[in-house]
């Protein structure tokens, strides 16, 4: 399932397999898939519209809010705040206690683990992807607005973006008619599972649901064409740099174009071959889903497949290196009225063509998704 986003309009949208190996009821542009740590943008979108509105400060400590959080060495615990959490920069070992929320553990359960550690270094100078310290947010965000978060998600970005398919939770999930089941790749073949709610427990980290039509609308508002949900102070904020990701740097299908990358308010900031592109990306079993966007050309894509394939990274890297030098070329050739006699009318506000993405769709092969799932 994918969708290109030009502007305020979708240029594309085009859904390929199946909901389910089950009943082979085709997927649409209005299939809901869980996005995994696609959430995480809703979660820094909603604390930065928060903290605009002085509801918190970045600089206030996490402690302020959730006194009984606690390291090894009970001082440290002060030190980090929740400009932090929101970037990823709290110092902590990647991915801490992601093993609990493996084992169905929830958030007041997974808490007094930390008690156990210690940052490795001091916050705001290092990067570890988290969850379950990101997902304090939602507690955080619950106790400064008296609100519930998944209200304050609904309330605040869905209903007036008009993500009519976006929900928070597995009872969410289920409750629409239109549901993308996951599936995983056994020795031989995929195999279909059952969603379970062990990430679900954590919805500021992986808890959205969400179909590739409402995503497109979420990477409308980012691209700064509904400053009536998130303005252009929020949006400038959001985007701020706050800790580099050198590791990012790293990743496979992308690392021969990435000259920078960093975390910022719940989205990674690229340098892709020296453009700006704000990107995430999600995974949990059976699922994979990544949303990406470059302001300059306010392009954006949305990725959603209800199988565990690494294909969605490979596509992503490939679409971005063959869309971005073709858009800047245009960039420089006039645009004008059709018909026009006046040759030397360069019109204003107009904009270079955006490739199909047909070119890269074969590369979707049976022998990496299977027979069931991608066949169109």
């Amino acid at each position: 399932m994918f969708a290109i986003i030009h502007r305020d309009q979708v240029h594309q949208i085009h859904s390929y397999g199946v909901r389910s190996m089950s009943d082979g009821v085709p997927v649409t542009e209005d299939t809901v898939f869980r996005v995994a740590s696609v959430s995480k943008t809703f979660a820094g979108t909603l604390a930065t519209i928060l903290n605009h509105h002085e509801y918190f400060s970045w600089e206030d400590a996490l402690t302020q809010y959730i006194p009984n959080f606690e390291f090894e060495q009970p001082a440290l615990a002060s030190q980090i705040q929740l400009q932090h959490i929101v970037s990823h920069s709290a110092g902590l070992v990647p991915n801490a206690y992601d093993n609990l929320i493996e084992a169905n553990y929830t958030l007041p359960r997974v808490l007094p683990f930390f008690k156990s550690i210690n940052p490795m270094c001091e916050p705001g100078t290092c990067y570890g992807y988290q969850n379950v310290l990101f997902n304090l947010l939602e507690p955080v965000i619950e106790r400064t607005t008296g609100q519930s978060y998944e209200s304050l998600v609904a309330e605040l970005l869905f209903e007036p973006l008009g993500m009519k398919d976006s929900s928070i939770g597995l009872e969410g999930f289920f409750q629409s008619e239109n549901i993308a089941m996951p599936h995983v790749k056994g020795r031989i073949s995929w195999f279909q599972r059952t969603p379970t709610a062990h990430y679900y427990h954590y919805p500021a980290a992986a808890g959205v649901n969400a179909s590739a039509r409402d995503l497109a609308q979420w990477l409308i508002a980012h691209m700064g064409y509904r400053p009536d949900v998130i303005s252009e102070d929020i949006l400038a904020d959001i985007r701020t740099p706050r800790v580099q990701t050198t590791r990012d740097l790293r990743r496979r299908y992308w690392r021969q174009y990435l000259r920078d990358a960093h975390y910022t308010a719940g989205w990674r900031k690229y340098n892709f071959d020296d453009y700006e592109l704000f990107y995430h990306g999600g995974w949990v079993e059976g699922y994979r889903a990544m949303i990406a966007y470059v302001p300059e050309f306010s392009v954006g894509l949305v990725m959603l497949l209800n199988a565990e394939s690494n294909v969605i990274s490979e596509l992503g890297a490939a679409f971005w290196a063959d869309v971005l030098p073709r858009l800047e070329e245009e960039q420089w050739v006039p645009y004008y009225h059709a018909g026009s006699n006046d040759d030397d009318k360069n019109l204003e506000n107009t904009a270079p063509t955006i490739p199909r993405f047909a070119p890269f769709l074969p590369q979707i092969g049976n022998s990496e998704m299977g027979e069931g799932l991608l066949n169109k």
